[in-house]
């Protein structure tokens, strides 16, 4: 558990060290569009086409997650407007 409280914006500086560093080679091909959660302690992470299914396995399995999430091959999660 971190003993610190983080920014966003250092939560998502992290997340995207993480998948940059560790993850993103293992699942880009297979996994395009589908959300990741990322546990940023652990490195952890789930994958599903929904990100509140995926949020839910991580806390499931953390409860005090610190988690940072994306969407694989995407530079949003999600779209507005038509």
């Amino acid at each position: 558990m971190l003993d610190v409280i983080l920014s966003r914006e250092e939560i998502a500086a992290r997340g995207e060290e993480i998948y940059e560093r560790a993850i993103r080679s293992k699942v880009e091909s297979q996994f395009d569009g589908f959300f990741l959660v990322l546990d940023i302690e652990t490195g952890e992470y789930e994958l599903d086409r929904d990100d509140l299914v995926a949020t839910k396995r991580m806390l499931a399995k953390r409860p005090d997650a610190v988690l940072y999430g994306l969407r694989i091959g995407h530079r949003a999660a999600y779209r507005l407007g038509g």
